[in-house]
């Protein structure tokens, strides 16, 4: 029997922010205080994630541009990782690196081969200021990498080339939640 409060069971759903939405693509601002608005914002980040069957979810996926991401992910041994981090750093990003189908919750729908790294090591703090490292191999690697990215106002489709990454971008055109201005708008 579980003891403890679901992550995100006292949270709301905020809305999503799609790819198009000029805060997906600006660097998020370090986060400096460290109280109960940063308990709620945690927390309905979790809500907003676990309604979008989602992995993982950066701050500025719902508008709030501040360092802090959360995740509830599998390795690829099946293991369960659940937390949040504060500031994250990507201190290592390193192994083989391997094309894995990734999505995103700002881009609905669309998936990509992406290259990443193998194993991924994050520092940063907890919503208490408590440091905090963590470390990831296989798809949970993927999921740190990719949160971090976004914190740093990038998209795993910047990570695509040729072939790989007209796709996307026709595919995006065609979504129903495409920005206004087509492509040019996915590309700026």
């Amino acid at each position: 029997m579980r003891h403890g409060v679901i992550p995100g069971s006292r949270g709301a759903v905020r809305p999503m922010r799609f790819l198009g939405d000029p805060g997906l693509r600006a660097p998020c601002a370090e986060v400096t205080a460290f109280d109960a608005e940063l308990a709620l914002l945690i927390e309905d980040m979790y809500a907003t994630m676990y309604a979008a069957r989602g992995v993982g979810l950066a701050a500025n996926q719902i508008g709030v541009g501040l360092r802090v991401f959360v995740f509830d992910c599998p390795d690829d041994e099946d293991h369960r990782h659940l937390g949040h981090v504060v500031n994250p750093r990507l201190a290592a990003a390193d192994g083989v690196s391997v094309r894995g189908p990734e999505g995103c919750l700002s881009l609905p729908g669309i998936e990509a081969g992406t290259p990443r790294y193998d194993r991924a090591v994050i520092e940063g703090v907890t919503m208490t200021g408590e440091p905090v490292r963590i470390e990831g191999t296989g798809f949970f690697a993927r999921c740190l990498q990719h949160e971090c990215d976004h914190l740093d106002g990038g998209l795993f489709l910047d990570r695509l080339s040729g072939l790989r990454r007209r796709r996307v971008l026709r595919a995006v055109r065609r979504a129903p939640w495409a920005p206004a201005g087509g492509a040019e708008a996915v590309e700026s």
